[in-house]
């Protein structure tokens, strides 16, 4: 039995609370404007489990620094999204704070109301340790929560990161009721921008293909549940995207990163063409029926 902190309180953090629970461990949950301090909830915890959104990371990062893990602690990271400012990822930021400190990253298609309802489902635990990743496999598998070890920590958050951007498309092309082919390109395609940045960025190409790639896009861009999802339907429909975040339960992350990645991607010189419609339309710069056109008229070019 260890003892586990979870850090937010949202639908993924009480899910991922629930599931440390049922392993035996002892799971204190904080909140902001929670009843216990962060003092109290993170001193002398063997695991640190963050499910913060990613405006949050960096401040409570600090204040954990500020009263001290246990050298042998563990930080999961489990939030998806690049710091506008640095365009660190959310393990980079707990890194850069906690130098000292094991960070592991728990990523894949985890919609986090099926897995609070205990639906069966697989993750991803990512680190260059192997036997770190292991400990926390170990930590919280369950019968419907099966974990998966990765190496290729920069791979498997990558993967999380940047398939919200496409979930906003498909939420787009299912509000146009564009049909499942349209759909299906778009994820295929979505895919090919999130390997090639994804690899630009320092993951491995097998990476993407897996659970926190192709498995967390193939969930986010099917699901109502989706949070990017519901961004792009609710455009497709007209509607304002203040109201539409105004009405959702947690962050839409690919908002966000959708310009951090066509400003990458601008600077390294390499296409993403659905999230810069994305982009696009996200500024208010172009309409939904504008985006598929814009994207049916490009170049005809080989595959692969």
């Amino acid at each position: 039995m260890a003892r586990v902190a979870v850090l937010g309180t949202g639908v993924w953090g009480r899910a991922l609370a629930e599931i440390a629970r049922s392993r035996g461990h002892e799971v204190q949950l904080w909140a902001r404007r929670g009843p216990s301090s962060l003092a109290e909830v993170v001193t002398g915890v063997d695991i640190l489990i963050s499910a913060l959104p990613l405006r949050a990371v960096r401040t409570v990062a600090q204040q954990v620094g500020s009263v001290g893990l246990a050298p042998g602690a563990i930080v999961v990271s489990a939030t998806k999204g690049l710091e506008p400012d640095t365009i660190l990822t959310p393990r980079e930021i707990w890194q850069e704070v906690l130098p000292g400190q094991g960070v592991v990253v728990l990523s894949g298609p985890n919609l986090a109301e099926e897995v609070l309802a205990g639906k069966p489902c697989a993750t991803v635990v990512a680190h260059s340790s192997l036997a770190l990743a292991q400990h926390i496999q170990q930590a919280l598998a369950t019968d419907t929560f099966r974990v998966y070890v990765n190496p290729d920590i920069r791979g498997v958050e990558l993967g999380g990161v940047l398939k919200n951007v496409i979930a906003i498309s498909a939420g787009v092309s299912d509000g146009l009721g564009l049909g499942t082919n349209a759909k299906a390109a778009l994820i295929t395609r979505g895919l090919t921008e999130v390997v090639r940045v994804g690899c630009l960025l320092g993951g491995e190409a097998a990476t993407f293909y897996g659970l926190s790639g192709l498995g967390d896009l193939q969930a986010t861009c099917t699901s109502s549940l989706s949070r990017n999802y519901q961004v792009g339907f609710g455009l497709a429909h007209k509607e304002p995207l203040a109201d539409i975040l105004a009405r959702l339960t947690g962050t839409a992350e690919g908002i966000n990163t959708a310009h951090v990645l066509v400003q990458l991607a601008h600077q390294r010189r390499i296409e993403v063409p659905i999230a810069l419609q994305v982009t696009l339309l996200l500024d208010g710069k172009t309409t939904p029926l504008a985006c598929v056109t814009a994207l049916m008229a490009r170049g005809l070019k080989e595959e692969l």
